[in-house]
């Protein structure tokens, strides 16, 4: 019954510790989205705005990762927005099909995205071949 016990432990604590990694990942993520996407010129100057929508435990990974970052030479600036803007990353089932540019899934236990062209293209974006070919394709 002991090693039954400390196996289960042991699995919640591997569980715990693998869900606080993935808001920090996340953030990679879409620090990384930022280069494959072509940018109208108007959004090449001044700080390089990256919103969240509502309260998220990305929101302090983004900000670590704004210190010693940059697109496009711009300095990331960290905004919380109350309307939806620009390039929409979610985390939600099925968000893709519902607005969303960028969806992140966990596909057999690994950190994966969904990504619905038609929704990026809506505010003007164009996707990169590259970033299309890593992605789950969602219309």
């Amino acid at each position: 019954m002991k090693k039954l016990s400390i196996l289960i432990t042991l699995f919640i604590s591997i569980s715990i510790c693998c869900n606080a990694q993935v808001p920090k990942l996340q953030s990679i993520f879409i620090y990384n989205f930022t280069k494959y996407i072509e940018w109208p010129a108007s959004y090449t100057s001044g700080n390089f705005i990256i919103g969240v929508l509502g309260q998220s435990p990305l929101t302090k990974e983004l900000n670590n990762l704004s210190k010693t970052k940059k697109v496009l030479n711009q300095p990331i600036v960290i905004n919380k927005f109350k309307n939806i803007s620009t390039l929409i990353i979610t985390e939600k089932k099925g968000m893709a099909k519902q607005g969303a540019g960028i969806n992140f899934v966990i596909v057999n236990n690994k950190q994966k995205f969904e990504l619905n062209k038609a929704n990026i293209s809506k505010y003007n974006l164009k996707v990169s071949p590259n970033l299309i070919n890593l992605a789950i394709l969602v219309q």
